[in-house]
């Protein structure tokens, strides 16, 4: 099992760029598939990128394309969300979140491991 905490949260201007890091802590990092969800105030926590256990596919949400990458390190335990020429849509909590059940995070599920869900707002 593996403990999640998020970094890279903060306050940037439409336009520009912001890279999160979700750092697992325990064993087994690289059977994890892991991903990213987020939710702005007042909505449902929606899927944004999963990347598989190998790191070799990678899913997004269609309203982020083109705008996010995900990369993983196995290395180094850790997964990362670069996202690019961010707008004030984009202004929620991003969750990172991993699982072993499947070889994507897409779903919301209960049985995910989750981060502590560190702040991005995007101002005008």
């Amino acid at each position: 099992q593996v403990q999640l905490v998020e970094s890279g949260g903060g306050l940037v201007q439409a336009g520009a760029s912001l890279r999160l890091t979700c750092a697992a802590s325990g064993r087994g990092f690289s059977n994890y598939a892991m991903g990213w969800f987020r939710q702005a105030p007042g909505k449902e926590r929606e899927f944004v990128a999963s990347i598989s256990a190998s790191g070799l596919t990678e899913s997004f949400a269609r309203s982020v394309q083109g705008r996010f990458a995900i990369s993983r390190d196995n290395a180094k335990n850790t997964v990362y969300l670069q996202m690019s020429n961010l707008r004030p849509g984009y202004t929620a909590i991003y969750y990172c979140a991993a699982t072993t059940v499947r070889d994507a995070v897409i779903d919301d599920a209960d049985s995910y491991t989750w981060g502590q869900g560190p702040q991005v707002t995007v101002s005008s």
